[in-house]
């Protein structure tokens, strides 16, 4: 069943609410269902009503806003096909959407994987179940060529004003550039760059698929604080499958960190030094040359062996970014009886539970009564008898709510309290998913 799916991130005030009461109107109109979500980028979602809302982007006014909404979005597109509203999510990304992003990241500095520029197809998915996905039916189409077909049909449309405002890099590039590669080199050059983001797509699914050696994995050994990567195995493969493996390993292990060629040649370097140097990376990690392996370590918080302390805000359902851990916690509202058996003594009672918890580290004096335990204990202690040492320990995250103290502890049951009561059909479940979006 054809429905609608629209998301306000309250950037552009009165003109965004007009959007929004635009798409609800035309899913009235032919009488579809529609999802709205309120997602303002300061971080407070209100998600919602299915009933009359459609999707629509929404720009922001800088990159970084820009990025946030665009998480939000499609952090709302993975919970419609979660929780199984929808399967297939279309979005109208045109051919000059393709071009923009290929010549941006190429002015930004970027490799093959890169230039594969916007995919037709992102899936839906966790633990390696997938649960639907998004596609770009219309990457291949001109944006004018769109536009006439409605046109011919009567059928207007919204555009946002922000996308007028040439103080942005993409809207420099698609109202001065773009014209210009046009009337100099025709309407080809534009088709052009799209055929190069398949050619590189392909590629880098040729790399994925049928070279192993470059594959985060043999070879490799981690913990939460330190990798490996053994130099012998690097040596033996050709240039470019160095390379490639040396960008999945580092990303693999520093997810929110961005990783440049130049990043990755000094890598190299390193693996055909001698033991014992060592190169300084962002987010606190070391990168340092062993007698046969490169380590990849993180230091301690500000090289004064010291961590430091966290605290994040997370509103239930959602997801909050945690720097410090590398990753993000997710907190969900799931089907019990969807959650494996040995994991549901980790599900929270929806009825218990606060609107917005406190994600963050544990702190001296605080104490966690795991169900099925006969008394709280220090969470030091619970740590310490899970052999957590250094930063791992230190950094180990908690949930706080208000009037409730410690609900929940990453590995551990959620205490007897707080649990999903037996015969509940949904639950709220915390998670911590490796990796930034």
């Amino acid at each position: 069943m054809l429905s609608v799916a629209h998301v306000n991130h309250k950037l552009r005030g009165e003109e965004a609410d007009e959007d929004e009461r635009f798409v609800a109107k035309l899913a009235r109109q032919h009488g579809l269902e529609l999802h709205a979500c309120v997602a303002s980028v300061d971080g407070k979602q209100s998600s919602g009503k299915s009933s009359g809302k459609s999707s629509g982007k929404s720009s922001g006014v800088s990159s970084g806003i820009e990025a946030a909404a665009r998480q939000l979005r499609y952090g709302f597109f993975r919970q419609l096909a979660r929780e199984g509203r929808v399967t297939k999510i279309a979005t109208a990304h045109t051919l000059d959407d393709q071009a923009e992003t290929v010549l941006l990241r190429i002015f930004r500095g970027t490799g093959v994987r890169g230039l594969s520029g916007i995919h037709p197809r992102i899936v839906f998915g966790e633990q390696g179940h997938a649960f639907g996905e998004l596609v770009r039916p219309l990457l291949s189409f001109r944006r004018a060529a769109l536009q006439e077909f409605l046109r011919e049909r009567g059928q207007s449309w919204r555009e946002d004003s922000s996308n007028r405002d040439t103080a942005f890099l993409r809207n420099r590039v698609r109202h001065r550039l773009l014209p210009i590669i046009g009337e100099e080199f025709g309407d080809a050059a534009i088709e052009h760059m799209g055929e190069l983001a398949e050619i590189a797509r392909a590629e880098e699914e040729h790399w994925g698929r049928a070279h192993p050696e470059i594959r985060q994995g043999g070879g490799a050994a981690e913990t939460r604080q330190a990798a490996s990567l053994q130099v012998g195995r690097l040596s033996m493969l050709p240039l470019a499958a160095q390379r490639r493996l040396v960008r999945a390993w580092l990303e693999t292990h520093m997810p929110n960190v961005s990783i440049s060629f130049r990043l990755i040649e000094e890598a190299l370097d390193m693996a055909c030094g001698v033991a014992g140097g060592k190169l300084k990376l962002p987010g606190g990690w070391n990168l340092r040359r062993g007698r046969e392996e490169l380590l990849l370590e993180l230091e301690p918080f500000g090289g004064r062996g010291e961590t430091a302390d966290y605290e994040y805000a997370l509103a239930l359902p959602g997801a909050v970014e945690v720097p410090e851990l590398g990753a993000r916690i997710e907190a969900r509202v799931v089907d019990t009886g969807g959650v494996p058996e040995d994991e549901r003594g980790e599900l929270l009672d929806l009825a218990r539970i606060p609107k917005e918890i406190l994600i963050r580290n544990w702190r001296a004096g605080d104490r966690f009564q795991p169900a099925h335990t006969a008394a709280a204990k220090k969470v030091k202690e619970l740590l310490t008898d899970r052999h957590a040492t250094g930063a791992e320990k230190k950094l180990w995250p908690v949930a706080v709510a208000e009037g409730c103290g410690l609900i929940w502890m990453r590995g551990f049951a959620v205490p007897a309290a707080f649990q999903t009561p037996a015969g509940a059909s949904k639950a709220i479940w915390i998670r911590e998913v490796a990796g930034m979006m």
